[in-house]
């Protein structure tokens, strides 16, 4: 079963031995219409603007104005209205789903952890990349060579354990961590 997630934060756990937990609001959503092969039309809160497209869903569904995004899940539910959140409870360990930070434009030492050169006596080779090329042959740069770029915002999944979910407020305490900075959305997919 998969849920829309929003990260709060991280936290520590209260103890003889302290854990790393991380700390997920799995948010308030609709199912909307069922398919065949167990997905589901789900509609959630965003708080983004709302356009006419998205006005003509929520009069087709009869859904009010503050369930302003749609997404395609696998639910346990069997029929349309409230989300069950039952599966949580008994769930142990999830596959959490955001998008990494992202850090725009990065060098090579920043973005592949490259060393660098000497920092003093006239090198004038600092957090330069360096040459990138080989000889005449063959004559260009080979694909996939690490440079500086884009750094981040790349979708990244990882398992991690439940410790304890509040059904009352919709927040689940995971084990670890998970990527993404506080506040981001994301999908978690109950998978034992």
């Amino acid at each position: 079963m998969e849920f829309i997630v929003q990260k709060i934060g991280m936290s520590r756990t209260i103890g003889s031995s302290s854990t790393a937990v991380t700390l997920l609001k799995v948010l308030n959503a609709k199912v909307c219409s069922l398919r065949e092969d167990g997905k589901a039309l789900v509609a959630y809160a965003q708080g983004k603007e709302i356009n006419k497209a998205i006005e003509g869903q929520q009069k087709k569904y009869g859904l009010s104005k503050e369930f302003n995004r749609f997404a395609t899940l696998q639910v346990a539910n069997q029929e349309v209205g409230d989300l069950q959140t039952e599966v949580l409870s008994a769930g142990k360990i999830v596959k959490s789903t955001f998008r990494t930070k992202g850090r725009g434009f990065s060098g090579a030492m920043k973005r592949w952890n490259f060393q660098g050169g000497p920092a003093a006596h006239g090198s004038r080779f600092h957090r330069r990349l360096g040459s990138i090329g080989n000889r005449e042959w063959p004559g260009r740069v080979q694909p996939g060579k690490k440079m500086a770029g884009h750094y981040g915002n790349e979708q990244v999944s990882v398992r991690n354990e439940i410790l304890s979910f509040d059904s009352e407020n919709g927040i689940l305490v995971l084990k670890g961590s998970v990527a993404g900075f506080n506040n981001a959305y994301g999908k978690i997919k109950v998978i034992g």
